[in-house]
């Protein structure tokens, strides 16, 4: 997209009845690091690919944990889900200060597409510049919500957003039917799988570019970050070679996935992470 006489602000219309702002904020979104999010009957799983400028910088950080049911995964510009992550914050607190209770994840998500409507429709402001997924637990069950720069906000069974992300959803449409009554390691593996097939086919997925979360029932938020991953790294089949390439995927898209060698995901929630941390693209 090239710069023109409409796109100096979010209010203006082109001829064609486009918003050349909220078009840029959605492909910011489409350029960030994918992240992929799924459920089952019991339990809702993030997995996000980390990215690194370079060998001398460490892999940022995409997923945030909001509240002990809810946790995020981000795509897009850093400082926008920086902004939105502490908002979102605030508002579970204000539900457990006033009512004691949980905030379930629909009010919340419904809070925050209220949120970043505002500034689609104002002079002088332009719009959130990253694309949330969002995973929770409440009494209604697992919840997985996508939300927009444009405000909009989906609920959804699986989604994958974030660059070469359409690659991840066909993995994810075509495994739909086998997630409702997947285990907590079956839905992570096959979040993995659908996050590798993001990769360019020179990058491999390692404990340091990957990071997951698991969220689900009697089980609050637990992130597992650099070496706590490789267990589940281990579970996944090799990838085919070149020349091998093609029997192999239509072999891995018919079978089943069998059992890997994963530790039962179980424990105490990871500590609320330092503020301080920016998050990735």
């Amino acid at each position: 997209m090239f710069r023109n006489q409409y796109d100096n602000d979010v209010t203006v219309w082109s001829p064609q009845g486009r918003i050349h702002q909220i078009e840029y904020a959605m492909e910011a979104v489409k350029q960030g690091a994918a992240t992929v999010g799924l459920k089952s009957n019991t339990h809702a799983v993030l997995v996000a690919l980390k990215r690194s400028q370079s060998d001398l910088i460490a892999h940022q950080k995409k997923i945030e944990r909001i509240s002990p049911h809810i946790a995020i995964s981000i795509a897009g510009l850093t400082s926008d889900a920086r902004s939105l992550g502490n908002f979102m914050r605030t508002e579970c607190m204000h539900q457990e200060f006033m009512f004691d209770s949980r905030l379930p994840v629909s009010r919340l998500v419904g809070i925050v597409g209220n949120k970043t409507q505002t500034p689609t429709q104002r002079y002088g402001r332009r719009p959130f510049g990253v694309g949330i997924l969002v995973a929770g637990y409440d009494e209604k069950g697992p919840h997985i919500y996508q939300t927009c720069p444009s405000a909009n906000y989906y609920n959804c069974k699986a989604m994958a957003i974030g660059s070469r992300s359409q690659s991840a959803r066909t993995y994810l449409e075509r495994k739909l039917n086998d997630f409702k009554d997947c285990t907590a390691e079956e839905l992570v593996r096959h979040g993995l799988y659908a996050l590798r097939e993001t990769l360019p086919s020179e990058q491999e997925l390692t404990v340091k570019n990957c990071s997951i979360c698991v969220v689900g029932e009697d089980q609050d938020v637990v992130i597992y970050e650099d070496e706590m991953v490789a267990p589940f790294l281990g579970s996944l089949e090799d990838k085919p070679t070149p020349a091998q390439a093609q029997p192999a995927a239509v072999g891995r898209a018919e079978a089943d996935l069998g059992p890997g060698l994963v530790p039962p995901i179980s424990g105490q929630p990871q500590d609320r992470p330092d503020e301080d941390q920016p998050m990735d693209m």
